[in-house]
């Protein structure tokens, strides 16, 4: 990453505008943006960070300029598209626990946490410069996924779905560990194996259902 992209990224909250009120995006606008921002979380997936903006404005089927303008840094869509993946990794553990059965909950949501952590990966280099920087938005998101996975702990213990000693921070730390592993094609299917063998030791033992 080159170093006057890192300096935008960090100084972008010292012109005082980020304290001025947003103003709305029309609608046609707020599909651009949508659209960017899902071909960006894609293209940074698969192809990681550095994966050419204008095949992701061509992939949202708008051209550059557009992206630019809504988007005037590499590391603004990075932001923008890290925070969009713990939303909608923190609302799915809210619909799961709606939905399903404590411990399913609990073991679908560890799958996505698999999709979250291969985009994560994608932006390695990038989050750690939006770290550095302390970006407000960066921080204000970097706490919801422990809660979230918290909650879905304590109701399948409280369930007595999983074993009465689980701790959602033992079981992140865990989760975590697919972060460091070593790259290849297989690597998402192997790291969905080790979160079923992680699911089935947090069963085991759990008390018995009625």
């Amino acid at each position: 990453m080159d170093e006057s992209k890192a300096s935008e990224a960090s100084g972008a909250g010292d012109t005082g505008l980020a304290d001025l009120p947003a103003r709305p995006l029309r609608a046609d606008a707020r599909r651009n943006r949508d659209r960017l921002v899902a071909a960006a979380a894609s293209a940074f997936g698969t192809e990681g960070v550095d994966t050419s903006l204008e095949a992701i404005a061509r992939s949202a089927g708008v051209g550059i300029g557009t992206l630019y303008r809504h988007f005037p840094t590499r590391e603004a869509l990075i932001e923008v598209v890290y925070c969009r993946e713990v939303e909608a990794l923190v609302a799915a553990a809210e619909d799961l626990s709606c939905t399903q059965p404590a411990d399913e909950a609990l073991a679908q949501w560890m799958q996505r946490f698999v999709d979250y952590i291969a985009a994560k990966r994608g932006m390695g280099e990038s989050l750690k410069i939006l770290f550095v920087s302390k970006s407000p938005l960066f921080a204000e998101k970097s706490g919801l996924i422990p809660l979230a996975l918290k909650g879905l702990v304590d109701r399948a213990v409280a369930a007595g779905a999983i074993r009465a000693d689980a701790d959602s921070g033992d079981v992140l730390h865990a989760l975590s560990s697919v972060y460091a592993a070593a790259s290849g094609p297989d690597w998402r299917e192997r790291s969905r194996r080790l979160v079923r063998l992680l699911m089935d030791g947090l069963r085991y033992g759990a008390p018995a259902r009625p």
